[in-house]
């Protein structure tokens, strides 16, 4: 059940993984193809945009999971960590609520969509492509509350990204640096 969870939790970056290497190997495949045999596929392009569109809305969420979207909060370090946790709850609250709005107005307009507008060479109906939006906007949403819960009940603040990456790229240095010492470079 562990392994389910931590795969679950990480849900959205397997995702953003599986698509970046198909969007990158096929673009790759239409610039060996051009360059190469002088042609182009004409739903590699196409398939390689929707595929972009998807990996950036799932991004997103991966990012709301992770506490990574920018955010202000400069005048937050000055306040006692309980208060500041409650502050940012507060714009959490906000934006919950733009990603409930965006949700139900994305699933409007793929209603309203006809079977017959469809992707111009792969012939896929764009309502299917356009699920993408009520897809990650909930799950942003449901991240979104989970880091909530995370810091509101159990008292656990997500580790900053970009002081987890310098952290990490310090400990980096330092291994090199005592492994050049010993000789072993």
């Amino acid at each position: 059940m562990s392994a389910l969870w931590s795969f679950l939790d990480r849900f959205e970056s397997h995702v953003c993984r599986v698509l970046l290497a198909v969007f990158v190997t096929l673009l790759f495949v239409q610039i060996v193809s051009r360059q190469i045999f002088g042609f182009s596929i004409t739903w590699i392009e196409e398939l390689s945009i929707i595929l972009f569109v998807w990996f950036a809305y799932f991004g997103a969420s991966y990012a709301a999971r992770i506490a990574a979207h920018n955010r202000v909060t400069f005048h937050l370090n000055a306040l006692p960590r309980t208060k500041a946790r409650i502050i940012e709850a507060m714009g959490d609250a906000f934006w919950i609520a733009f990603n409930l709005v965006f949700v139900w107005q994305s699933i409007e307009f793929i209603s309203r969509l006809k079977p017959f507008v469809k992707a111009q060479t792969l012939g896929w109906e764009m309502r299917h492509v356009y699920l993408a939006l009520p897809i990650a906007f909930t799950l942003m949403t449901l991240r979104i509350l989970q880091v909530n819960y995370l810091k509101l009940v159990r008292g656990i603040d997500p580790t900053d990204p970009d002081k987890a990456s310098v952290q990490a790229a310090l400990e980096l240095a330092e291994d090199e640096k005592r492994n050049f010492e010993k000789g072993e470079h």
